[in-house]
This record gives C-alpha cells, structure tokens and sequence, in this order.
C-alpha cells in the first residue's frame, strides 16, 4: 500500500513520542500490506474497526491513540486522515474526517 503521509505521523509523534515506535511499526506494515477488501485489514488488524465510506479505525498503543485513515483498495493508497488519543478521537466523526 502506498500511504499519504508519512509527515503528518512524524509530526504527530514529534509532539507525542511516547508513540513514535508504535506509529513507525504500524505505518512500515501498512507499506508492505496489500490489502484488496477490509477483511484483509481484520485478518492482520482484529481490533480494527471498519466505518462507512471505506474508512478504518485502528487502535494505536493499547488503544491509548486512534488512526483514522481512508482507503482505496483498487489504487492501494491509504490516506491517514485523523490521528491523536482516545480522547481527541471521541471529539471527531470518524466517518467524515
């Protein structure tokens, strides 16, 4: 999978390095992912959850920080659109984000 963008993790864990590790291993397996429907993301991802619109959830560090991105599975591009802590998730719409 391709994914859009490295930068906006780096700059998230630049402000919270308590998940820099978590971040970098989750983005390097969504580069070598090649995931074609969101039962390939359940299969490696069981807590993911999976949204409308081709959106995923994925629980970071224990669930302590939630990943929103939005994929599309013909090109295999994955654009992360939300990153921050469990709080800061339940402040957004996931589904729209």
């Amino acid at each position: 999978m391709r994914v859009f963008s490295r930068k906006t993790l780096a700059e998230y864990w630049a402000r919270h390095g308590d998940v820099e590790q978590s971040l970098k291993s989750w983005y390097s397996e969504a580069e070598k992912a090649q995931w074609r429907t969101p039962g390939d993301i359940k299969r490696s991802y069981p807590s993911a959850s999976i949204l409308t619109d081709n959106r995923v959830v994925f629980n970071i560090k224990g669930n302590a920080y939630r990943l929103i991105v939005k994929i599309n599975y013909d090109y295999g591009h994955v654009f992360i659109r939300f990153v921050g802590t469990h709080a800061e998730y339940d402040k957004v719409n996931a589904s729209t984000i």
